[in-house]
């Protein structure tokens, strides 16, 4: 498994988390940076998919 997978994965349960204390407390700007992060989570976790899918292939 890829380290970009794993650290994706992290870094969008933390949006998650940061996304939900931002709903809850009205504080929209940290809403939206729980939001972001949450998006930047997927994709890093979504490239270390790529990289697994490229080792296999290249196997």
């Amino acid at each position: 498994m890829d380290k970009n997978r794993i650290e994706g994965t992290a870094r969008q349960m933390k949006g998650i988390v940061r996304e939900a204390v931002g709903k809850a407390t009205g504080n929209r700007g940290t809403q939206m940076r729980g939001t972001a992060e949450k998006v930047a989570g997927k994709m890093q976790a979504k490239l270390g998919a790529a990289v697994d899918a490229a080792r296999r292939i290249k196997k």
